[in-house]
């Protein structure tokens, strides 16, 4: 994992985004020397196929990230399925490029997408293919110890096993005075669990461990030996705590071993005054386009909700936004008038029967939230950010949820982290899994992290790969 602008970010997926700009740049160049000679004169045509090849890098980046091929765990869609992912944005991304650049400034866009589209397409696959390879023959490269044999460092060693792009295998278990060795034996853990008769730094020197995670949340009383951890981290090895891991490794921060003092102490919450103008600039700028774009589909929507059922086009619901204030959330009208005609707040659910036909449609591809992005034009929403829910929820969520009143320190979203992370939830559980991806989005937000999360919410949309 490489730490970019706050947020982790696998390695793999930074070496495919490079390798794919790359041929794609290359493929530009070496298609233009195909093209026919003309009366352009060559040093004024040479600038003119390098912006066209950065701006064709760049577009196709955007087009690539937005079909999942540099989602974390990719690759275990399938290398067919990839590469099919692949190929269309690639025709998708020579369709756009043919209209922007046809017979402009001398370039002849037919013979230069002609001769560069098969390189890259056989590139795309050549680059999913070796990177399945790579990763395959990886796994349980990097050594770990865990320090704890408690239903924490059961969860974590799961973790390891289960995400195999990771390429970490676990070298065993360090008990804490809490535990003893025999009894941990008799768990049945995965690895080997060491005798607490031995440090840990001598643990690390013998079995070439290359990480330390300790998967303990009571650390006081002597219980978690930090002068051999110390020991550890002088060395170079990295230590990392429960929250550490689960924040690097899933992009979530557990609520349930999670304490105050680390948010206070630890890195992340950044709301400067120049974060705030970017992406306050970055809103409006973006729902000024997406508004452009799907104005079409909301007058069709629009229509479509009107011949099905009688009643209000969009539907106004109250829902807890900044700092914990009030406002009316606007939706394209998904259910029947009368869906909560008792009073009563329910959670909307998979099949739910007070969903109608059209409303099914739009709920599926998202055409409901489109006039939220008049809140973000008004300043009550922002495009990324926390999902908004009622005042009922929330006071119910508050007393059983820890940290819930976090996620109001910054705007609410259209979409957020939580929605491109976890499956569709209507449930305390659910929200409570969901409120910790929320606070990962919360610590690290960035203007990068905000375009990462634009990017995947189109591969979630059109190959329902589980958000909400």
């Amino acid at each position: 994992m490489l730490r970019l602008f706050r947020h982790h970010v696998p390695m793999w997926s930074l070496v495919e985004l490079l390798a794919d700009g790359l041929l794609c740049f290359v493929a530009i160049l070496v298609a233009s020397t195909r093209l026919p000679a003309g009366p352009i004169d060559p040093d004024l045509a040479f600038p003119e196929i390098l912006r066209t090849a950065a701006a064709f890098t760049l577009l196709m980046a955007l087009l690539y990230g937005s079909v999942g091929l540099y989602r974390q765990g990719a690759i275990w869609i399938g290398i067919r399925a990839l590469s099919g992912r692949g190929l269309a944005a690639l025709g998708l991304g020579a369709f756009i490029a043919y209209v922007l650049i046809h017979r402009r400034d001398g370039v002849d866009a037919f013979v230069l997408l002609a001769n560069a589209v098969p390189l890259m397409a056989i590139g795309i696959i050549a680059v999913r293919g070796a990177g399945h390879a790579v990763r395959i023959a990886a796994v349980g490269a990097r050594r770990v110890l865990i320090v704890g044999t408690g239903p924490d460092a059961v969860a974590v060693a799961r973790d390891l096993a289960a995400d195999r792009g990771k390429r970490h295998t676990v070298v065993g278990f360090y008990p804490t005075y809490a535990a003893d060795p025999e009894a941990a034996r008799a768990q049945g853990l995965s690895a080997p669990v060491f005798g607490a008769g031995i440090a840990i730094d001598e643990v690390v020197r013998k079995h070439h461990v290359d990480e330390v995670i300790v998967a303990v949340r009571e650390q006081r009383g002597g219980g978690v030996p930090m002068d051999q951890l110390l020991a550890c981290r002088i060395r170079g090895i990295p230590v990392l705590h429960l929250a550490g891991f689960f924040e690097r490794a899933k992009g979530e921060v557990p609520i349930d071993s999670l304490k105050a003092s680390w948010l206070v102490y630890g890195h992340g919450f950044v709301q400067g005054v120049v974060r705030t103008a970017v992406k306050r600039a970055f809103d409006i700028a973006m729902s000024l386009i997406l508004l452009a774009i799907f104005a079409p589909v909301m007058v069709v929507t629009a229509l479509a909700i009107r011949l099905e059922s009688r009643g209000p086009i969009i539907y106004r619901q109250e829902r807890v936004g900044l700092r914990g204030r009030p406002f009316m959330c606007l939706k394209f009208r998904s259910m029947c008038v009368d869906a909560e005609k008792d009073g009563v707040a329910r959670w909307a659910a998979k099949n739910d029967v007070r969903i109608t036909r059209v409303g099914a449609f739009i709920r599926k591809c998202r055409i409901d939230e489109l006039p939220q992005l008049f809140s973000v034009l008004r300043g009550e929403m922002s495009l990324v950010g926390p999902r908004p829910e009622r005042p009922s929820f929330v006071e119910q969520l508050q007393a059983e949820i820890p940290f819930y009143d976090i996620r109001h320190s910054v705007k609410p979203g259209v979409t957020g982290w939580a929605q491109v992370r976890y499956t569709y939830g209507a449930s305390i559980e659910d929200a409570r899994k969901k409120h910790q991806f929320d606070l990962y989005y919360v610590k690290n937000h960035s203007l990068f992290l905000d375009v990462l999360i634009l990017v995947e919410t189109v591969s979630v949309v059109v190959f329902r790969e589980g958000a909400q």
